[in-house]
């Protein structure tokens, strides 16, 4: 089959085609596993960090990504949960244990045996996919497949983000960012809690006034103080210097959600501005996101398609995922990109 393979580490300042297109087996379904024919896939942060080396390292060659939409070719032994014809998803948690004590909590995000899909295992850059049908789900039909695509992780994730934020109708919320997380944040905001204003902190103009379209109440640059201290803020940032400007904007009993598998390097002069009496004190709190669980991922697809969000999309195919992958380390984002592995095949 036909896949984007990544052969090794490499800084995408100084190489702008990291990815190489090739020729791989085509993967047989084990027992319990079904064998999907990939439509799209999409483009995530996450890939810069497995690219530049700042996620445990795969082995080599891999195939990324982890937002993957198709549909089921084949059905292994065992596997019952769907049919041949089936439209799927693919997330970034791969598998788990089953066994500890976070996977029987349903924080199977959390298991120390986690594996991720397009790290651990070949990821949706390529023509197929094998996976077991537990870490598989079906599509909504209101979502094309491209649609469909960022809510596997950008959703998702965002989902827990705003779960872990734990506003209350009302209360005030501030995103730090505005990529295809935070986007689709503010629709599940807007839907879910339609008292609340949203606050939103980005460097980039257009990003400022994609947010106001979406109805942000108020959009500044990152380093800018936002008319009123916020309740709770979500940071979707690669890098330090927003963590810590969003601790200045916090209300007492605040809540900083950081939103990253990574940060890009330590950013000792960032951090070294973070003053004890003014940024932390007053009981305000820091909490990380760990990757999504399962029921992340089917309790917001169901979300998504009751509201209905739609993603903001770009579409490439995959013979441009390099050139996906440079516009997002540079910055140049409007919603999710999202691969196009099969047109025929995608809805």
């Amino acid at each position: 089959m036909k896949a984007m393979i990544l052969e090794n580490i490499t800084d995408l300042n100084n190489n702008k085609s990291p990815l190489k297109l090739t020729e791989i087996p085509k993967p047989v379904p084990k027992i319990g596993e079904i064998l999907i024919h990939i439509s799209v896939c999409g483009v995530c942060h996450t890939e810069l960090d497995e690219i530049e080396g700042r996620t445990p390292p795969p082995e080599f060659p891999t195939v990324l990504g982890h937002q993957v939409v198709g549909v089921v070719e084949e059905v292994g032994g065992g596997s019952s949960n769907f049919s041949v014809g089936d439209r799927v998803g693919v997330a970034w948690i791969y598998s788990t244990c089953g066994e500890c004590r976070y996977c029987k909590e349903g924080n199977d995000n959390l298991c120390p045996d986690f594996q991720a899909t397009g790290r651990d295992h070949n990821g949706g850059y390529a023509e197929y996919i094998a996976v077991s049908q537990d870490f598989a789900y079906k599509i909504p039909e209101v979502f094309t497949d491209s649609e469909a695509a960022p809510l596997l992780c950008a959703g998702a994730i965002g989902y827990r983000s705003l779960r872990l934020a734990g506003i209350r109708d009302g209360q005030s919320l501030g995103l730090t960012g505005f990529g295809a997380s935070a986007h689709l944040v503010i629709k599940m905001a807007k839907y879910l809690y339609p008292n609340s204003n949203v606050y939103v902190f980005a460097r980039s103009e257009k990003e400022r006034e994609f947010s106001k379209d979406l109805g942000a109440l108020w959009a500044g640059n990152t380093d800018e103080l936002a008319p009123k201290r916020l309740d709770a803020i979500i940071d979707t940032t690669p890098v330090w210097k927003p963590v810590v400007e969003a601790l200045k904007n916090l209300n007492t009993e605040g809540r900083l959600v950081i939103n990253a598998i990574r940060k890009e390097g330590v950013d000792k002069e960032a951090l070294l501005n973070i003053d004890y009496s003014r940024d932390l004190w007053m009981e305000k709190e820091i909490k990380s996101v760990a990757n999504v669980s399962r029921a992340d991922v089917k309790e917001f697809l169901a979300l998504a398609s009751q509201i209905p969000i739609k993603p903001e999309i770009e579409e490439y195919s995959l013979e441009d995922a390099n050139k996906a992958i440079c516009e997002l380390k540079e910055g140049k984002i409007k919603g999710a990109k999202v691969l196009v592995i099969d047109k025929q095949l995608s809805t």
